[in-house]
């Protein structure tokens, strides 16, 4: 039996866990794994199997899977992989809601994983939606947030829960939900109820038939995130179905019931990371459409908001998962001066900004890249 080669590009928690994977696999391999760092900053991956150039990756690669976590690098690799007719698996939601468009309008094959948030809620919309369902919310949940934690905490559980900093503060400040939830709205077909979305607190997963009003009265389903305490790290649908209702105290529909029975709550508990990964590489394989992509029209993008002051000449070291700045969903084409934040990258200020604001391109001075040039070009679409 022939393995099917899978090239990953980055080297973090994901790219670890995929390779462990791929190697307990009967039918994968990976022949190269894309770096940046010097080849011998790395002692335990496998001699031969790293490198830095990304055309010896997609040489030895039959399908390319990008985790890399940064949107400038993952943009320019994913160019050279579909200019080179691969497909490429991805989890990097954060490169989709902010170049991802670019490359579906040009009809490459570059899908989001299961696994994520997003790829998780693509999943569970094909199933709730072959059960007869109709999608009213997408949700993300979350149990706390901390808007502008301080370093010294994020170094803590950074180091307990063994993910990167950025990792870490882009959970802890919402902006990784924000990204999460723009992309779910981007490529779901659905809208955000209000910039930053509403982010309720709600004393169980039940409490949601807000969601359904708010989503009738758009005319559009809703993509948001709910805080609530205990409740299981997974993804859910909130969605109608006159099937349903009309089963009546039908038992196993009954306690899929909102609090005021105007919806049903479809919940996945889990989404497992990287362990959910090859699962998609597999339907790739086999022919299945996409699972999730940013669209060909986005509506949604990820702007920028200050946490504190930041003066004329100061660098913006990192956007998402940095100290300086927090993600805020909003509306593409009414924000079209809004920088968004993943492009923040060691970005000089070139104004006074004040805490609070959201960070226009008037107020940078960035650097020109295939990224910063193809969001120009979304704007277009």
């Amino acid at each position: 039996m022939n393995k099917t080669r899978i090239g990953i590009i980055g080297t973090g928690f994901i790219a670890k866990g995929l390779l462990s994977l791929i190697q307990a696999s009967s039918d994968f391999t990976s022949h190269k794994i894309l770096t940046r760092r010097p080849l011998n900053d790395f002692q335990n991956y496998p001699s031969g199997l790293l490198t830095n150039s990304i055309n010896e990756l997609i040489d030895n690669s039959d399908v390319v899977f990008e985790c890399s976590g940064d949107v400038i690098h993952a943009t320019d690799c994913i160019l050279a992989a579909t200019n080179a007719n691969k497909k490429v698996v991805t989890m990097n939601a954060e490169f989709h809601v902010t170049t991802g468009s670019y490359f579906t309008y040009r009809g490459d094959y570059v899908t989001d994983a299961d696994g994520d948030q997003p790829g998780c809620q693509a999943r569970l919309k094909q199933e709730v939606v072959g059960m007869g369902f109709e999608p009213m919310a997408y949700l993300n949940i979350k149990g706390f947030l901390n808007l502008n934690p301080e370093r010294k905490e994020m170094e803590y559980w950074s180091k307990l829960q063994s993910l990167s900093l950025d990792q870490t503060v882009s959970f802890t400040d919402g902006t990784k939900l924000q990204v999460e939830q723009a992309f779910v709205a981007n490529g779901l077909g659905a809208t955000i109820p209000s910039n930053g979305m509403l982010g309720a607190t709600v004393e169980s997963l039940y409490h949601t038939d807000y969601l359904v009003e708010i989503a009738e009265q758009i005319g559009q389903p809703i993509s948001d995130f709910v805080l609530c305490k205990g409740a299981p790290p997974g993804v859910l649908i909130i969605a109608k179905s006159a099937i349903a209702d009309s089963l009546g105290d039908y038992t196993p529909i009954k306690p899929l019931r909102t609090k005021n029975g105007r919806a049903y709550v479809l919940l996945k508990p889990y989404h497992l990371t990287y362990m959910e990964t090859l699962n998609t590489v597999r339907k790739v394989l086999k022919g299945d459409e996409m699972l999730i992509n940013n669209s060909n029209n986005p509506s949604l993008t990820v702007a920028a908001i200050a946490k504190r002051r930041i003066s004329r000449g100061e660098v913006i070291e990192k956007g998402a998962g940095g100290f300086d700045v927090r993600g805020l969903a909003v509306k593409m084409h009414s924000n079209k001066n809004l920088v968004p934040i993943c492009l923040l990258q060691n970005t000089k200020v070139i104004r006074d900004i004040e805490e609070g604001q959201l960070i226009g391109f008037d107020d940078v001075e960035m650097t020109e890249t295939n990224a910063l040039n193809f969001h120009f070009e979304i704007l277009k679409i």
